[in-house]
């Protein structure tokens, strides 16, 4: 059992302060040198503003990380706290003063940098620092505590750069900045909100820490002053955190609509296509509880439409709002086509043409087999009717005139023997009744030699018996 107790306290031990803690002297000593911002400490805070907002307007990463550990701000932020802590007035002042002198050169200098800059879209890592929450006034809290203990133990190490880096006061001061140099307030008072939960959570992290590591104070305070002191200390801890939990709550509610719509949309978008219809986008308004689809390839009927939105509630989306849009022009960004839809678009769309195409060859497939049907069908019945009648040729072609074309058939008929002339005409009144009224033009043309020559003859007899009449 004892040794069990010896374990225990063991383990209690490697969590006390009291042997590595660093002399008081030199604690306050380091907090005072560091609240001052003159000569080297104000140049390199006009220089880290400049760099983390260049990080910001090109949205990198590493030139706003770069920017956090240059900057001295975090300084009169944890001797406001100290301060308080150690009832020392004189450092409370002086770091209030020098807190808000950083504070306006910060804000200052990158108005002035967002104000000249060609480049005015707010990039990601800086809408990063629009909406703080709840979590922002955890991060700022826990990072305060990290370096006020650092601060106060003999083994610093690389603490208070990482803690710099965790609270990340230059960038919302930054953002602040272009908030006002762009004339946007929402994105000036958001930042500059965050900007304040770390201010205060610092602070107020490394209040607490100083007075449970009992630092010696340097005035003694009246009972009633100390409560009103601790009174005031409440309140504006209260008044800053009450938003971020209402915007950490928001946050969380979007996360859980999120998941339940990317669920909806894998479970039901994804793996149910509708038939000839492609999804070119897809849009989550996690805010306003909205999803919109935007499809391509043939419309989609009201009837599916309908049966897409009645599953919403499966997925407990019953207050969302579907949107389905079809076509290229409901895209905000056809850049941002997804690559596999874009390909899939352009073969529905030879597949579509191709279609076309063998639909206007049936047609006309169709045209020469009806045409070869009918000219059979009347050859047969005029064979009928003149066995004489060897062949038939029938074409469809347009009669031009000056007002208007009209329908006509050209007809070739080939006869073996002489068809008379009152035999032509009677075929030639049968076709236009057998064509439904439309003008026919035949063409008669006798295959036999003989009648020809004939025909040739009777004419040169005719011919020579005139001739003798005049030339007895």
């Amino acid at each position: 059992m004892e040794r069990l107790f010896d374990q225990i306290r063991k383990v209690i031990d490697s969590f006390r302060l009291k042997n590595e803690r660093e002399d008081f002297e030199v604690i306050s000593s380091n907090i005072d040198s560091g609240v001052v911002f003159k000569g080297t400490n104000l140049w390199i805070l006009v220089f880290a503003v400049f760099i983390c907002s260049l990080g910001l307007n090109v949205n990198s990463a590493a030139v706003v990380i770069g920017a956090m550990l240059v900057s001295p701000i975090m300084g009169p932020i944890i001797g406001m706290g100290f301060g308080i802590a150690t009832t020392d007035l004189h450092l409370l002042k002086k770091a209030l003063s020098n807190y808000l002198f950083a504070g306006l050169v910060g804000i200052i200098a990158s108005t002035l940098y967002f104000s000249l800059t060609p480049i005015n879209v707010a990039q990601t890592e800086m809408l990063a620092r629009t909406s703080p929450n709840i979590y922002d006034v955890l991060i700022a809290f826990f990072g305060g505590l990290a370096g006020i203990i650092a601060i106060a133990s003999k083994m610093k190490g690389n603490v208070i750069p990482g803690v710099a880096i965790a609270t990340a006061l230059m960038p919302p001061l930054c953002t602040a900045g272009y908030g006002l140099a762009t004339f946007q307030m929402e994105y000036f008072l958001g930042a500059f909100y965050l900007f304040f939960i770390n201010t205060v959570f610092i602070s107020l992290a490394t209040l607490l820490t100083a007075r449970i590591l009992k630092f010696p104070q340097k005035a003694n305070l009246d009972s009633k002053i100390a409560k009103r002191t601790n009174r005031i200390i409440f309140v504006i801890t209260i008044l800053t955190i009450i938003p971020s939990i209402y915007f950490g709550y928001t946050m969380v509610q979007q996360d859980r609509y999120n998941q339940k719509a990317e669920e909806f949309l894998k479970s039901e978008i994804a793996t149910h296509p509708i038939p000839n219809v492609y999804l070119l986008d897809q849009e989550v308004d996690a805010a306003n509880q909205k999803i919109t689809l935007t499809y391509g390839g043939e419309l989609i009927p009201k009837e599916d439409q309908e049966s897409i939105k009645r599953k919403l509630p499966i997925f407990h989306l019953e207050n969302t709002t579907l949107e389905i849009k079809q076509g290229f022009a409901n895209l905000k960004d056809k850049e941002d086509i997804n690559p596999l839809a874009a390909e899939l678009m352009a073969k529905k769309q030879l597949i579509s043409s191709i279609k076309e195409e063998l639909k206007v060859k049936n047609s006309n497939l169709d045209s020469i087999r009806m045409i070869q049907e009918i000219g059979g069908q009347v050859y047969k019945e005029l064979k009928a009717q003149y066995p004489k009648v060897s062949s038939l040729t029938m074409q469809p072609g347009v009669k031009h005139t000056d007002s208007i074309g009209t329908n006509a058939w050209l007809v070739q008929i080939c006869h073996d023997s002489l068809l008379v002339k009152e035999d032509k005409s009677r075929i030639q009144s049968w076709l236009k009744a057998r064509v439904n009224g439309e003008e026919v033009f035949v063409n008669f043309n006798s295959t036999d030699t003989t009648i020809y020559q004939k025909i040739k003859m009777s004419r040169f007899e005719s011919l020579f018996d005139r001739f003798k009449k005049f030339n007895p």
